[in-house]
């Protein structure tokens, strides 16, 4: 326990801000885990699989403007996810084909 008033503010301080970083880091963790959820389903929704992707992208971007992770890391992962995405995104829609009869 600090004897010292401020070493007291400062704990305070590091456990709150110790919460908030532990909150944004599983929220960001769980946006990932959805984009690539949405592009290994049986079949894939170009929609909803853009909206993960942009939704992954601005959780990545608001954690390095807060300084909850490097800026270097949020661009790496970004470019990771993207990378793993665009043969989903980039592949002919498959149609099926009607049987004549």
């Amino acid at each position: 326990m600090p004897n010292i008033k401020s070493a007291a503010k400062r704990h305070r301080q590091s456990l709150e801000r110790r919460a908030y970083n532990r909150a944004v880091k599983s929220a960001v963790k769980t946006q990932l885990k959805k984009a690539h959820a949405a592009a290994v389903g049986a079949s894939v929704d170009q929609t909803a699989l853009d909206a993960e992707y942009r939704a992954a992208v601005k959780k990545l971007d608001q954690a390095a403007a807060k300084g909850v992770i490097h800026r270097n890391k949020a661009a790496r992962l970004k470019s990771r996810l993207t990378a793993s995405l665009k043969p989903i995104k980039n592949a002919p829609v498959k149609l099926e084909a009607k049987a004549e009869g």
